[in-house]
């Protein structure tokens, strides 16, 4: 009977351990999440604690989230090793240097500048919410952790994304804020075969419920930054923003010994339209140049409302003629498109005039770049409007 009593203590002892450490594991990744609202390192903080031997020790971890809007799961972020012999070395390398949960978080910046091949495969991956959609689909929609644990169950799963994984036995687990599901966790031991238990799963869950609420902040963080960075008619940066990107575009391109060119364009008579047609017509066709603006510039170009009937386009990387060339095809575009009641206008049709200048040739600062655009642009009306005028020294503007 005693020889009972004193297994009972130690199991009751072992479990008080465990559950002390899971508790001390949730303070220190929570404590660690609320240090940051960047999405991001957020999703960091999560995957590293799922993987890290002083965390839930997982060797792989992926995160989907929903994307309402196209009604799927988009690949975030991943973290775990491509190969079982990067596994032994990366486990070997963090045991040598004794790091801890707090020392691998820590090397989020690192993480940031070296990703993996498994996240590069991660971000690359969309997956349908629907019936068809494969079993981390059905993890979303049903809202359920799903655990598969043998190879009989494997064996009646046909899965695409399973397949490019490599993946075997894992478990799923939904992110939920408020009830709602917001993503799902993948997780598995792909390269050190140790079986996932019951408690493995548990502290899972646990621990993504957790994760699922920091998640759902940081994205209304960054709902909030975006429309304090953007022009709320037109959905592209406002001025305030554009002052700030134009200011870092130019450290830059000072650094990298590049030239950024500038173009400030001006919708051509718009005070007529207005008052012809009225504020709302006046909205829509500010709207609809933005949007031209917008889907004609490069992946690199940053476009913004600089008030009024006024744009900016700041272009990296960019020379004069290669600035002229974008310039004129937003130009044309612009004077080609069916605006409402553009015969109205002077020139029977809606038209912008555009100033370009350029650093270094032309300015070294942020002040002198947009006055040498501007005085550029007040050529281009002086000459007739609806044409792109580059700055020029020698005469002022060519």
């Amino acid at each position: 009977m005693e020889e009972n009593l004193q297994k009972e203590i130690k199991l009751y002892h072992q479990k008080l351990q465990r559950l002390e450490s899971e508790l001390s594991l949730l303070y220190e990744v929570s404590n660690a999440m609320r240090t940051t609202l960047d999405l991001d390192e957020i999703l960091y903080i999560i995957l590293t604690a799922i993987t890290a031997h002083a965390g839930l020790g997982f060797n792989r971890a992926l995160l989907f989230l929903v994307n309402e809007d196209e009604n799927c799961l988009e690949g975030k972020m991943a973290i775990g090793p491509g190969s079982a012999e990067e596994a032994g070395k990366i486990w070997s390398e963090i045991d040598a240097e004794r790091m801890s949960l707090e020392d691998l978080i820590a090397c989020y910046e690192q993480y940031k500048n070296n990703p993996s091949q498994l996240d590069q495969l991660v971000k690359s991956i969309k997956i349908p919410l629907r019936e068809d959609g494969g079993i981390l689909a059905l993890a979303a929609m049903e809202g359920m952790p799903i655990e598969v644990l043998d190879e009989e169950v494997r064996s009646k799963i046909n899965d695409l994304i399973l397949d490019i994984l490599k993946a075997d036995y894992f478990v799923i687990v939904p992110l939920k804020a408020k009830d709602k599901v917001i993503g799902v966790i993948f997780a598995d031991n792909i390269y050190s075969r140790k079986p996932i238990t019951k408690d493995d799963i548990k502290m899972l869950t646990m621990f993504a419920n957790h994760a699922g609420l920091a998640i759902e902040n940081s994205k209304l963080y960054q709902q909030t930054l975006y429309l304090s960075y953007t022009d709320s008619l037109t959905r592209i940066y406002n001025h305030g923003r554009f002052q700030y990107l134009l200011e870092e575009t130019l450290k830059e391109a000072k650094e990298k010994n590049q030239p950024l060119s500038l173009i400030l364009m001006d919708i051509d008579n718009f005070k007529n339209y207005n008052d012809n047609l009225g504020h709302p017509a006046g909205d829509e066709v500010i709207k609809k140049i933005a949007e031209i603006i917008k889907n004609s510039s490069r992946k690199q170009d940053i476009p913004a409302r600089y008030g009024g009937e006024e744009f900016v386009l700041i272009l990296p990387e960019t020379s004069k003629e290669e600035a002229r060339i974008i310039g004129e095809r937003i130009r044309k575009r612009i004077v080609d498109y069916p605006f409402k009641d553009k015969e109205i206008q002077p020139q029977g049709a809606i038209t912008v005039s555009m100033g370009i200048a350029t650093f270094p040739d032309d300015a070294e600062n942020k002040k002198e770049l947009i006055e040498k655009a501007d005085l550029a642009l007040f050529a281009a009306k002086n000459k007739g409007k609806n044409q792109v005028v580059i700055y020029s020294i020698y005469l002022g503007v060519k």
